[in-house]
């Protein structure tokens, strides 16, 4: 691995931006390159080979930027998408996925977990799977959400439409006395506060975008310097949308934005 070389991020939107949060809040020093398909946006309702498809091509395109590892920041790729990307590069790639999973395990004290996410990531139970490898006798009830991801992209954050759906969405999954939710999609976060209230303050949520960010540190030698790594940003399409979110959930105003057709 290149010490000096960028990481890679793609997502299908703006959800990976939590994920790249996290990741620079760990690494300053790191140069960061995002990839936004904003164009394809959302990957959840698509078929499996459509979002393989996708996300090879997002990750040539980091790896023509010179990339040390990718990111996954899109639970949808992660659960359809990551072991075909693993043969498809010479760098490292990690998905959001089992990080998050493990976090859960951790997290849960009464052995009950919730996980929410996009149709294709909970119609492939990924993150079932992956609790279950880490605790077999764990409770896990799973919820396809898919409209919070266009809420998400349309900056509707603490809307009273969101609370509503958040409200029918949740019902039944918080019926079942579970004490851990699992966001099972990176565009969730910026949701985050809807979601808790709804959910309550007893009910701990697993954001996967701190869970991976912690994980990344086994595969970085952060390289030691005082210089504040670059952020660089591409999307597929949505610039001006992009940068006005990117904006609420980085508080950066003025970054690097470039449109990118892949």
């Amino acid at each position: 691995m290149i010490n000096n070389a960028p990481i890679g991020i793609f997502d299908s939107g703006v959800g990976g931006l939590t994920v790249f949060k996290e990741i620079r809040k760990r690494f300053p020093t790191e140069d960061i390159i995002y990839f936004g398909d904003m164009a394809r946006v959302p990957y959840g309702p698509k078929s499996k080979e459509t979002i393989i498809q996708y996300s090879i091509q997002n990750a040539q395109f980091l790896l023509q930027k010179g990339v040390k590892i990718i990111v996954i920041a899109c639970n949808t790729s992660s659960a359809m998408a990551l072991d075909v990307l693993k043969n498809h590069t010479d760098v490292f790639v990690i998905g959001v996925i089992k990080a998050g999973a493990k976090k859960a395990v951790e997290t849960t004290k009464t052995g009950r977990i919730g996980v929410i996410g996009t149709d294709g990531t909970v119609n492939s139970h990924a993150y079932l799977n992956a609790i279950k490898d880490i605790q077999s006798d764990v409770f896990v009830i799973e919820k396809s959400t898919p409209l919070f991801v266009p809420l998400a992209e349309e900056g509707w954050h603490e809307s009273h439409i969101t609370k509503q759906i958040a409200e029918i969405y949740l019902k039944d999954i918080l019926a079942e006395d579970i004490d851990t939710l699992v966001l099972g999609c990176t565009h969730y976060p910026i949701l985050k506060k809807t979601i808790q209230e709804v959910c309550g303050e007893k009910i701990c949520l697993i954001d996967s975008a701190e869970a991976v960010s912690n994980d990344l540190k086994i595969y970085i030698d952060s390289h030691k310097n005082d210089t504040i790594g670059k952020n660089l940003f591409y999307v597929s399409d949505g610039a001006d949308r992009f940068g006005h979110i990117a904006s609420d959930v980085l508080g950066i105003k003025d970054f690097e934005l470039s449109i990118v057709k892949i």
